[in-house]
């Protein structure tokens, strides 16, 4: 038994390890889109805070939803964060699951460039509909005679450009339209129904969309505009973006054309190669037709028809 667990723990150790360098080698290649990502998911928190200063609390909007839900209370508007929870870490997790199982499908690296470019297209449209008017937040905190509902002035910049992470992002007010935790599953449960390979995954993934914006609504935690406008908005810029982008590659083939060469590597290949040019055969392995020789000459198929023809009519 000792042995068997020590056999396994190398083999997993060793995948690991692979797999490590070929995600820095992509990482490598695309650390730009990465961090132009990162930093844009902090200006669009940025965007939400500033928003917060612009808000003014008022009557809660009529909406279908308020009708048709019952109010959870504030006591329990922590379940609609622990589902969303659940999904963003559930997502983070698989993205990762190349470094251990076995069944590699994607490229951590690549599918989180395309998660990013989904979200940060989406949120600039959240942007610019938060800021084009600002509705009274339904939220708890975001009513009259809350004290949060108003931001105070700020004395610096800086306070500001700290955003007051988690507490800044959990507590806004004044960001409404639309929902930023729908865009967050929604890019999810789409990048999984497109790369995941378990089907009752993908059925949960719908699920768990559809409870959770039940919940935000029933939390008051957004209009049910928010939420309606964000599920066709998400879906329509993950539609339109993932035929722009470049597809990820098929993994069935092995992952080593993504690693460097070794110049041990490299002269084998340049043998190889030279050791297919004096068989007769052409380098590009699309192209591997046998030549045949004729009178000291490497002919090709349609050199060899054509000496077959010379020579019959010599005869």
């Amino acid at each position: 038994m000792t042995l068997y667990i020590g056999r396994e723990a190398s083999k997993l150790w060793k995948r690991v390890c692979a797999e490590t360098t070929t995600e820095i080698n992509l990482l490598a290649d695309n650390w730009k889109y990465i961090l132009t990502g990162l930093i844009l998911q902090y200006i669009h928190g940025l965007a939400a805070r500033g928003v917060h200063y612009l808000h003014r609390p008022g009557p809660t909007l009529q909406d279908a939803g308020f009708f048709l839900l019952p109010e959870l209370g504030e006591d329990k508007a922590y379940i609609s964060e622990t589902v969303f929870t659940f999904a963003f870490l559930s997502f983070v997790m698989w993205t990762f699951h190349p470094f251990i199982f076995k069944s590699k499908k994607i490229y951590t690296v690549l599918v989180w460039c395309r998660v990013l470019a989904f979200l940060v297209a989406s949120q600039f449209l959240r942007i610019i509909t938060f800021y084009s008017t600002q509705l009274p937040g339904p939220n708890y905190h975001c009513r009259e005679g809350s004290k949060l509902a108003r931001l105070p002035h700020p004395e610096s910049v800086f306070e500001v450009l700290l955003i007051n992470f988690p507490r800044g992002i959990t507590h806004g007010c004044g960001d409404l339209i639309f929902s930023s935790h729908m865009i967050f599953t929604l890019v999810f449960v789409l990048t999984y129904q497109k790369y995941g390979t378990k089907r009752c995954i993908k059925q949960l993934g719908w699920l768990i969309a559809v409870v959770q914006s039940f919940l935000i609504i029933a939390s008051r935690k957004h209009y049910t505009v928010d939420v309606t406008v964000a599920w066709y908005t998400v879906n329509l810029v993950v539609f339109f973006l993932d035929k722009k982008l470049p597809e990820l590659p098929d993994r069935t083939g092995g992952a080593s054309f993504l690693l460097p060469l070794s110049t041990r590597d490299k002269d084998s290949k340049t043998k190889e190669e030279s050791h297919k040019l004096l068989n007769g055969n052409s380098v590009d392995p699309a192209d591997w037709r046998q030549r045949t020789q004729v009178n000291g000459k490497t002919l090709d198929d349609a050199n060899l028809v054509h000496a077959d023809a010379t020579a019959m009519n010599g005869a």
